[in-house]
């Protein structure tokens, strides 16, 4: 199957669908990102502070798939900000993941805080980008006043920004934002996830009466009608799992269409609530852990 492909700003070709290991503990990844490679997933989402970095890597060399065919992104985690810091935390995943070149790297949050390590940290993806060691930059958790002050001084505007997005939270104003930039949206937690529903009060996505009504319809699951959803409006999709069946299942959503009052009723869901922790949350008092060398 030829996966869809979604271009980013700077030219560069991105599969639609990507397969992710967030939460995915290590000794698990290799076999996960190994069904994902089988299936005929092409793009794999891991992060520094995912701690699977090593195992991602090994899952690709040992899948036979070349690797001109994979497209790899990670992660630098705020304890990691800072351009020297940055620099070396590239440094520390394309070592874990055994690679010399890393197809799109991203700022895992922003850090208002201390707005100048974020910056700092970006002008690092600049110099990676400028030298080739990267192909792709972008960020992630990015809010619209963080791009805002990130554009008055980056030199190249990033191509992702990956944010959690699905039916009940779809953070439209910094979609829309992105957009008018050509900023990419990427969703994590592309259908609800666990900690969404878990956490926010609000019951799973994959229970909803009106996404199980238009799955009916198509003789698909709910999930499939979620991923399919972000598809049909421009968005790139993380999925993750840990099950070979499940990981199929996620990726068979390109033998249907949404229509389009399908896919307003999808709109429709939106609840406000985060699932994620609030951006002015993300503190290095709360949040930062330092990043292993190997």
């Amino acid at each position: 199957m030829i996966i869809p492909q979604l271009t980013l700003n700077n030219g560069v070709a991105m599969p639609a669908l990507g397969f992710g290991v967030f939460q995915t503990p290590p000794e698990e990844t290799r076999a996960a990102v190994a069904a994902a490679l089988d299936t005929g997933y092409r793009q794999i989402d891991t992060a520094a502070a995912y701690g699977n970095e090593r195992q991602v890597g090994e899952a690709i060399a040992a899948s036979g798939v070349d690797r001109a065919e994979v497209f790899v992104e990670t992660k630098i985690w705020i304890s990691d900000y800072g351009y020297e810091q940055t620099l070396h935390g590239f440094d520390k995943s394309a070592r874990k993941l055994g690679l010399d070149q890393i197809d799109l790297l991203i700022l895992h949050q922003a850090l208002p805080s201390e707005l100048g390590k974020t910056l700092e940290a970006y002008r690092a993806l600049e110099a990676l980008l400028a030298d080739g060691r990267v192909r792709a930059i972008g960020v992630s958790n990015f809010m619209v006043e963080h791009l805002t002050a990130l554009l008055h001084t980056a030199t190249v505007v990033p191509a992702v920004n990956q944010i959690e997005v699905h039916p009940y939270f779809q953070q439209r104003q910094v979609q829309d934002f992105g957009a008018e930039h050509g900023i990419l949206t990427q969703a994590w937690a592309p259908i609800g996830g666990i900690t969404f529903y878990r956490d926010s009060g609000h019951r799973s996505t994959l229970d909803d009466p009106a996404i199980g009504e238009i799955a009916t319809a198509h003789g698909k699951t709910p999930a499939q009608v979620m991923l399919r959803w972000h598809l049909q409006q421009g968005r790139s999709a993380i999925p993750k799992s840990v099950r070979p069946q499940r990981i199929a299942e996620n990726f068979d959503v390109f033998d249907f269409e949404l229509t389009s009052e399908q896919l307003a009723a999808i709109d429709g869901l939106e609840t406000g609530k985060r699932g994620g922790p609030e951006p002015a949350d993300v503190t290095l008092a709360t949040f930062g852990r330092p990043i292993p060398e190997d």
